[in-house]
């Protein structure tokens, strides 16, 4: 049982991380530059009000995820 909260941990990790990445992106503190484009192979640059609020909120989405997971499953108990 303990490897569908340890599932949990990870998954919610990932989502904290995008969130983060978001946020800064959206910030203007983050360019990000495309590693495999097709069509419009430009840098991400500049603030995005949108994109700071979808970071935070999915952030903050991500670290519940990530806690509740820890804490039913014991994870970080001895």
């Amino acid at each position: 049982m303990k490897r569908i909260y340890f599932a949990g941990l990870i998954i919610g990790g990932i989502i904290t991380l995008f969130g983060l990445m978001w946020f800064l992106q959206g910030a203007g503190l983050l360019t990000i530059c495309p590693v495999l484009c097709f069509v419009d192979c430009e840098c991400i640059t500049g603030g995005s009000l949108f994109w700071e609020i979808t970071g935070a909120i999915t952030f903050l989405i991500g670290m519940i995820i990530a806690g509740m997971s820890a804490s039913r499953g014991g994870i970080f108990s001895h």
